[in-house]
């Protein structure tokens, strides 16, 4: 699942095209998303509507519009956002199309229609988003990301640090890949309880998550199985992972043998050694 430097990567890769252009059409595929939007419904309300930004929250990419609705897109388990020449054939798994006054053709494909597709008319917009916010987590990058907010909200809670950090209602946009390199890098073992951690060790950790996000962000994402950027180009970060993925291979930083174990359904690669097990 694209996690959030492959979101934020989409997102730098169609701003500067789509900003300032207009929609001139819209279209769906009758194949239901996680969450769909009818042709109807875009066209009632972005047909003649200008792009002015994007913003990402959480996975989630906020198209705003001139006029004030918001077109909210997640990626899923495998959607890719591309822009294509007017003239491109649609693909089996293409699920929306935006044509625009450039054009260009913005495209969601997903293969495995966990996307979601949501629009915010302009007079609901702000209620919508208010509402929607406050049900997704902390943004590791921004201002609220701090030890004495995080220590506050692991206060009694027993669950494994690897769960807590991948709640994308307490933290959002980290999933299995990033949570296994932020606690490699920052020498916390993954089944620690939440609650155990003191206000050092948050430090740290946000420390750990902000360089390898950004880190990520910089490298075009992680291309594990089928992860493509706006222009088609696949990611990078793949190729400075630490313990992800790495059965049988040993710690990059002391040798030990890393080890693998199943926590909340989700392969989790730690060092026994740099990473040892809270008593």
């Amino acid at each position: 699942m694209p996690e959030l430097p492959e979101v934020e990567v989409t997102r730098r890769g169609l701003l500067p095209a789509v900003a300032g252009r207009v929609v001139q059409a819209a279209w769906t595929s009758r194949l239901p998303l996680r969450a769909t939007v009818s042709a109807a419904r875009l066209k009632r309300h972005l047909l003649g509507g200008r792009i002015v930004g994007i913003d990402r929250r959480a996975k989630y990419l906020l198209f705003r519009f001139a006029g004030g609705a918001v077109l909210v897109l997640h990626l899923g388990m495998s959607g890719k956002l591309s822009l294509l020449p007017a003239a491109t054939p649609r693909r089996r798994h293409d699920h929306l199309e935006l044509a625009l006054d450039s054009g260009q053709l913005m495209r969601l494909n997903d293969a495995r229609r966990f996307g979601a597709v949501l629009l915010w008319p302009a007079k609901d917009a702000a209620t919508s988003e208010q509402a929607f916010s406050a049900a997704e987590g902390l943004e590791p990058l921004g201002p609220d990301f701090t030890a004495e907010t995080l220590l506050a909200l692991a206060a009694e809670r027993q669950t494994p640090l690897k769960s807590f950090l991948m709640n994308s209602r307490l933290i959002a946009g980290i999933g299995n890949i990033y949570a296994n390199e932020i606690l490699f890098a920052a020498g916390l073992h993954p089944e620690r309880p939440a609650a155990t951690l003191q206000a050092p060790d948050w430090a740290g950790l946000i420390h750990e998550s902000r360089r390898i996000l950004e880190a990520a962000i910089q490298a075009g994402g992680a291309t594990i199985a089928d992860f493509l950027g706006a222009d088609g180009h696949p990611g990078y970060f793949q190729l400075q992972l630490q313990v992800y993925g790495k059965s049988g291979e040993s710690c990059p930083s002391c040798g030990t043998p890393l080890s693998h174990t199943v926590l909340a359904g989700r392969s989790t690669w730690f060092c026994p050694h740099c990473q040892p097990r809270f008593r």
